[in-house]
Formats: structure tokens, sequence, C-alpha cells
């Protein structure tokens, strides 16, 4: 139940927003929704009316939106220190070449030679 009032929801939305929100709760008289950051908060708070009126459309009356704002789960240990190509080691000596700032150039030798 909850999926579908989620997908009759968001089409009432512009595609930006509906894709940096979902219905998370539905019950008698609020709707909860999640977004990944404070500015999607703001933006969904204003379409407020527009949400009450399709959730009482679709036979939910609820008469209060609740927005939360639920960070993007943090990187998995697999995408963390995963070890440079040749490719990008060769990049960051080729930007270290082209830079004049001393401490930018040593730190992007430094990135390029980060042991694999």
């Amino acid at each position: 139940m909850l999926d579908g009032l989620d997908g009759v929801l968001r089409e009432k939305l512009p595609a930006a927003l509906a894709g940096h929100c979902r219905l998370a709760n539905a019950d008698k008289d609020k709707l909860v929704f999640l977004v990944s950051a404070p500015v999607w908060k703001s933006k969904l708070r204003l379409m407020a009316d527009v949400l009450l009126d399709a959730a009482a459309a679709a036979g939910h009356p609820a008469r209060t939106l609740v927005v939360k704002v639920e960070p993007p789960a943090p990187m998995t240990p697999d995408a963390i220190g995963k070890p440079l190509t040749q490719a990008v080691r060769d990049s960051l000596r080729m930007a270290a070449r082209s830079v004049e700032d001393p401490d930018l150039r040593a730190q992007l030798l430094k990135l390029a030679s980060v042991p694999k």
C-alpha cells in the first residue's frame, strides 16, 4: 500500500524533487516523507497542499505533511580505498606539472604515489 501511494504522490511532484524523496510512512493523520538533503525538505514542504490533496484523492485523507532529512548512506567498505589506476596516477602527475602552486603540486604528487 505504501509503495503504491508513494508512486501516486511522487507523480504530482516536479521530476527533480521526486527523485530526492520517498514516502516513508502514512497513517490516518499524516504523511511522512524522507528527503536526501535540507534543500529538498524545503522544496517538498512547499508542495504540501498538492501532496495532501493527492493523498485524499487516493483515499488517504492525511492532514499534515512531515518531512525528515535522511542523509545518503555512507560509502561501503568496498568503495573506500580502491587503488588508483595507472591512468589516474599519470593524470595526477601531469596535473602536478601544470600547476604553479607548490603546495598543490606536492599534494598531487603525493596522491599519485600512493601505494597500490
